[in-house]
């Protein structure tokens, strides 16, 4: 039986390293892939908007991006890589051909022989010609290959690893059991392998709850990542035509303004993700006696001003209220509610903020903004969760908002509640 366990724990710790190293392996392969199309749209995106004629000179150097210009004919007017005499027609390419047809075009070829694979994305232009660009990366098959090496080396040290740890556990798990057979003709014996039961469910349940929280970090860091790296993506895309002149003085104003949004950007998501991670770590609660009333009159002036530079009607109604509360958090509610309400209303719309007093304390919020789908309410509070990611980004949103809200909420042992129509409005109530 202790051999049993033995094998079997080498077993599955063996396989459970070679399935996490294909699994992780793929999964990023999958980022990676993705990314590399995003590489060549966003590089795409920069180029259609210049003159190629005057900055050919400067496409040499593009990294390990392949930048080719076609004429309407499907001849190959420039090539960043090869001289473009020597190329063939490229009319009969699909990705050329959806993007004369379409405007624009992609496509990934498969090189067996040497391992690779090459990702295309054309853009028609203005004047009819198509910019193609593309980019080689290693096959999933190749990068499976090269980690073999070390998933045998790892293997080998978790089996290593595994026979001296399984011969101390079978020995620990099995004496009890063994102890209690032999003293079975002693009825004052009791099992001491009971003893296991509750130690075995809570040691699941932490199991369990570290899973989750790592799932949980996982997708947040996932997230953070992506959520910086685009504004990081446009800064240095930007900044790099700047610094090879590769744009006239009017326009240079332009890119300055961009690369300034971007930080601020950028700026905003760290403070939220701080203050997020303040909100995590923070264990012990600091409240006192507050008036509800006068925390909201302090942040009433920048809410007002916010609500008069998107031509929003806003309005408060309330009376004081004593309760106990962290008056730097309840700010930041109030905040980012209304703050919210404000950034997705209509033109001329309204929001109306209340603290009124029932059996609870209670803070309402209503707009008249766009509503928020059925389907994503219950995911609203989530992190870096957007009903629209496009007006999101417009109005300066992190994503973060409503998560923080949700922090503050259960800070103050409170609920929230949320009605909400599309094309009507939202009401968010938070009742202490």
């Amino acid at each position: 039986m202790k051999k049993r366990i033995r094998l079997s724990l080498i077993i599955i710790a063996v396989l459970a390293v070679i399935m996490s190293a294909f699994t992780i392996t793929y999964y990023y392969y999958d980022l990676f892939e993705k990314q590399a199309r995003e590489d060549l749209k966003s590089t795409a995106a920069i180029l259609e908007n210049y003159d190629l004629n005057s900055y050919t000179s400067h496409l040499s150097d593009a990294g390990n991006i392949r930048i080719t210009w076609i004429d309407k004919d499907g001849s190959v007017i420039y090539d960043n890589d090869v001289n473009a005499n020597e190329l063939e027609n490229h009319n009969d390419r699909p990705e050329v051909q959806s993007a004369f047809n379409s405007g624009t075009g992609e496509a990934k070829r498969i090189s067996n022989t040497i391992g690779m694979n090459t990702y295309y994305y054309a853009v028609k232009l203005e004047d009819g010609t198509v910019l193609r660009l593309s980019k080689d990366t290693r096959s999933l098959s190749n990068v499976f290959l090269k980690s073999i090496p070390l998933i045998v080396g790892i293997s080998c040290m978790i089996s290593l690893v595994c026979i001296l740890i399984s011969t101390w556990l079978t020995k620990k798990l099995l004496d009890p059991i063994e102890q209690t057979i032999n003293q079975l003709d002693n009825p004052d014996v009791e099992p001491k392998y009971k003893e296991l039961i509750p130690f075995i469910s809570t040691i699941k349940q932490q199991h369990e709850a570290i899973l989750a929280a790592a799932r949980i970090r996982q997708d947040f860091s996932a997230n953070v990542s992506h959520e910086l790296k685009t504004p990081l993506t446009v800064i240095s895309g930007y900044a790099e035509l700047i610094e090879n002149k590769m744009v006239d003085a009017t326009q240079q104003i332009h890119f300055a303004q961009e690369i300034r949004k971007n930080a601020e950007r950028l700026v905003a998501l760290i403070n939220d993700i701080i203050r997020l991670s303040e909100l995590d770590s923070t264990k012990e609660k600091q409240l006192e006696e507050v008036d509800f009333y006068n925390i909201i009159e302090l942040v009433l002036p920048n809410i007002e001003e916010l609500a008069k530079q998107k031509n929003i009607s806003f309005h408060f109604e309330g009376t004081h209220l004593s309760m106990l509360g962290n008056p730097t958090l309840l700010e930041e509610l109030v905040n980012n509610l209304c703050q919210n309400a404000i950034q997705y209303n209509r033109p001329n719309g309204s929001v109306v903020l209340e603290l009124k007093k029932e059996s609870h304390i209670e803070l309402i919020v209503k707009d008249t903004g766009i509503g928020i789908p059925v389907v994503d309410q219950q995911h609203i509070f989530e992190r870096f969760y957007r009903v629209d990611k496009s007006r999101s980004k417009k109005t300066g949103g992190t994503g973060l908002g409503l998560a923080i809200v949700k922090h503050i909420v259960e800070y103050h042992d409170a609920s929230i509640e949320l009605e909400s129509e599309e094309n009507i409005g939202t009401t968010i109530k938070v009742i202490f």
